[in-house]
């Protein structure tokens, strides 16, 4: 079961390992990221910031989908960590269980924007495109750096 899908640039820091894998109850945190899938270095360091007692697995995006579309993730409850939004709508849209998409940290870019002022989340218009078909699908988007944050709803703003 996904719990959660969040968007968060640093993949795995003190936000994910503490605040979020405990709120949330979840019991494995799986990393869908290409590069990160391929990078044994970074592979390491992750593995390094996973809390105790949670499974943490590090896929490509497409073994991601796979995995789920086998059943292998389904004794889990699971938070997918990515690094982007187009990775982001790779997933849920691939995956049924994923219900919410959480934007908590998107990279600022050349031609991104701080999405509502919120300097944490950089959109540019194909990210905002995307996440709009997401809500037309009946995901829910929302913006939270931390559990105990009030909920904010994205809603498109181009």
């Amino acid at each position: 079961m996904v719990k959660l899908l969040r968007i968060d640039r640093r993949l795995i820091h003190g936000q994910i390992a503490f605040a979020w894998t405990a709120y949330l109850d979840v019991n494995c945190i799986l990393v869908a990221n290409d590069d990160a899938a391929g990078d044994d270095i970074r592979m390491a360091t992750l593995r390094l910031a996973k809390p105790q007692n949670t499974k943490l697995i590090i896929k490509s995006i497409d073994d991601s989908i796979a995995a789920f579309k086998s059943g292998k993730t389904d004794k889990y409850k699971i938070m997918i960590v990515v690094e982007n939004v187009d990775d982001a709508c790779r997933l849920a849209k691939e995956i049924d269980d994923i219900k919410v998409v959480n934007l908590g940290n998107v990279k600022a870019h050349d031609d991104s924007k701080p999405y509502k002022g919120n300097r944490s989340i950089n959109l540019t218009n194909d990210d905002q495109v995307k996440l709009n078909e997401l809500l037309d699908m009946g995901k829910t988007v929302e913006i939270r750096m931390v559990p105990n944050d009030g909920i904010k709803y994205f809603k498109m703003d181009i």
